[in-house]
């Protein structure tokens, strides 16, 4: 059945970067007439089988806030976070570019959330599991708690997704994750974060 996955991907981030093609482009007007920098941020993400690949995602920071201020954290009042990210970043707007890397075969609509090679080294043998199925633009954790739950918990989570993996349990995951995409005003993101928030 996985098969069918990776063509249900293929086939449902094209017709979703068409249909948003006019949303996309008003984003990246607004990005570069109220902020110095790239539309896009772009980082080194571990994906299926432990292979790396560069994830898109509109910037919501200043250009190079990784070098500045918290470096790798970042929390919701950060001064480095631009208004228009703000707002990106509340509504999961941001992390919409990601279906360029469905359409590439790097990722899927549906699974673990792409992490960081700094964050792989310190993985467990159970933890590495989760590498097993591509990264995907929302996942089984996100919709059980997000950022709520500690980061061990959200790997555990992870790993029971790649477990039971079904066609209906995406179709549950796609279901349940507006109403999980709500801003977090007290809780602290990382731009390595394995989070819908990076």
């Amino acid at each position: 059945m996985r098969p069918v996955k990776s063509i249900v991907d293929g086939v449902c981030a094209a017709l979703l970067l068409a249909l948003c093609a006019p949303l996309f482009a008003v984003i990246a007007v607004v990005i570069k007439a109220t902020s110095r920098g790239p539309v896009f941020f772009r980082q080194s993400r571990v994906g299926r089988g432990g292979r790396t690949f560069r994830v898109f995602k509109f910037r919501t920071m200043c250009d190079g806030a990784e070098h500045k201020g918290l470096g790798l954290e970042v929390v919701p009042d950060d001064d480095r976070i631009t208004r228009v990210g703000h707002l990106l970043r509340n509504t999961s707007l941001d992390e919409f570019p990601q279906l360029i890397n469905v359409l590439r075969g790097e990722m899927s609509l549906v699974g673990p959330r792409p992490t960081v090679p700094g964050q792989v080294e310190r993985y467990t043998d159970f933890q590495r599991r989760r590498l097993e199925m591509r990264p995907g633009l929302t996942g089984w954790a996100q919709v059980n708690g997000r950022n709520s739950i500690p980061w061990d918990e959200r790997i555990k989570l992870d790993v029971w997704y790649v477990d039971h993996w079904s066609v209906w349990l995406d179709l549950k995951v796609l279901f349940l994750t507006p109403k999980a995409v709500r801003p977090d005003r007290k809780l602290l993101y990382g731009i390595d974060d394995v989070s819908t928030h990076v």
